[in-house]
């Protein structure tokens, strides 16, 4: 008799008999895939109401709110990520590309914090994991990884018996695609392993309060791999960002039950390890001689944290019949239709010239506030008037040229006054705070037109 199997939804986890095109849960198309129907004896689900443990309900009133302990895991950057520190019978996630520093970061937190940790690998062996930690650990991981356990295991039971016996501080698994459990009939990665092998992580960290931290693959698509409700199941989700040929990295806080998702903490992959790097601002800010054309510096929000990076624009006469527009870290449609307002509103013919737009440091820029730095650079280029180097901007722009105010300007002008600015172009309706540093002059541009008569009024 054939072996029964249901079809499970990679991005919501919705079970189905039979395969279709289209989730009916969540509407995605081709995200169902077949795993076979796990199969449990009596004996097995007898045992399996015996574990319950009785519980009644509690008044919410009569809850305890003390704060959560919480332990450090000698990273500040990544403590505070995490909201102080990471929280006992915590279940954490993270996920990132190949290469992008996964497994580096998770070998450096017990290098780092001294925890005794269990490090659980399914993807190396110990000789490997040896080599890394000595390049991690100059001083040599002797001294370092006192009290760093390696265990190269897939199999879930053996690595939560091992984990019941040592007790540890921190547990790492790298990475939780390679577990399988007996208990499941499948491969290991499949929804059905995955989703089997999270809970009894979830179950294990939740009884005995110790941490867990796994490390996941993801897709081409840029998803954890796996079902969704691997993401539903853990405490925390955090997402590593970055190219894997530049140096920079950021991860990014994508849920967080103990804390704010509003956070992000940047690194710099070096030959030894991550580097934390407290203020991202000044990496991102010129790093070339003063007079160059085509450069302009936008205070950037992401999360809560404000950043200034470098805007660059390149501005030149198209050498074929078509222009090419080219941006990177930039959505491209935007940048077509910032063009489109230049040429519209402010009369700039630019449909016969190329346009090629960067930002620097590597970064993905997604904030409206960039708008403002975008127009200012290709206007420096295309007049090939360099811009002065103490000024910023941070404004989004309107289809009709107007300029539109963007959220908490505070924070970005007070950035920007820390870091030695002068002088910050934004919106004429944004409202300005009560503790205006004085050491920055805000000026107010009601539309693309102002702007350009206050900045190339001398070009």
């Amino acid at each position: 008799m054939a072996a029964k199997s249901l079809w499970y939804c990679t991005s919501c986890g919705n079970e189905s008999p039979k395969w279709m095109g289209r989730c009916p849960a969540c509407g995605e198309w081709n995200t169902m895939v077949e795993a076979p129907v796990e199969k449990k004896s009596s004996g097995a689900k007898g045992a399996a109401r015996q574990t319950v443990t009785e519980r009644k309900p509690v008044m919410l009133k009569e809850i305890d709110r003390s704060k959560e302990t919480r332990v450090s895991l000698g990273m500040p950057e990544v403590d505070r990520l995490l909201g102080g520190g990471i929280v006992p019978g915590s279940l954490v996630l993270i996920g990132g590309e190949p290469g992008i520093g996964k497994s580096t970061l998770s070998l450096q937190i017990p290098l780092n914090s001294g925890l005794k940790t269990l490090y659980v690998t399914g993807e190396e062996s110990d000789r490997q994991v040896k080599m890394r930690a000595e390049r991690l650990s100059p001083g040599g991981p002797e001294e370092d990884g006192s009290n760093t356990l390696i265990f190269c295991e897939t199999q879930i039971e053996s690595v939560i018996r091992e984990a019941t016996e040592i007790m540890p501080d921190l547990m790492i698994v790298d990475s939780v695609q390679t577990m399988f459990t007996e208990s499941v009939e499948s491969t290991p990665g499949s929804v059905s392993q995955i989703k089997e092998v999270a809970a009894m992580l979830l179950r294990f960290a939740k009884q005995t309060g110790v941490p867990v931290i796994l490390i996941g693959h993801i897709t081409k698509d840029g998803y954890i791999a796996g079902p969704k409700i691997l993401e539903h199941i853990v405490d925390v989700v955090l997402q590593f960002e970055g190219e894997n040929r530049g140096s920079y990295r950021i991860l990014r806080s994508i849920k967080n039950r103990f804390g704010s998702t509003s956070e992000i903490a940047v690194f710099e992959m070096t030959g030894t390890g991550l580097r934390e790097i407290a203020n991202p601002s000044e990496m991102l800010i010129p790093m070339h001689e003063a007079g160059l054309s085509g450069a302009a510096i936008c205070a950037m929000l992401d999360g809560t944290r404000p950043l200034l990076f470098e805007v660059q624009a390149l501005v030149s006469t198209a050498v074929y019949g078509t222009a090419q527009r080219s941006a990177t870290g930039f959505d491209t449609r935007r940048l077509n239709m910032l063009l489109a307002v230049l040429e519209k509103r402010a009369g700039f013919h630019l449909g016969a010239k190329d346009v090629f737009l960067n930002m620097a440091g590597g970064l993905k820029v997604t904030d409206p506030a960039a708008d403002l730095a975008v127009v200012a650079a290709v206007l420096s280029s295309n007049f090939d008037y360099s811009l002065p180097s103490d000024c910023c901007f941070a404004a989004e722009v309107g289809l009709s040229g107007e300029i539109r105010p963007v959220g908490q300007s505070d924070r970005r002008i007070g950035e920007a006054a820390r870091l030695g600015f002068k002088k910050i172009f934004v919106s004429s309706y944004t409202p300005l705070p009560d503790n205006l540093p004085k050491a920055i002059k805000v000026v107010k541009v009601p539309d693309v037109p102002a702007l350009v008569k206050s900045l190339f009024k001398n070009a």
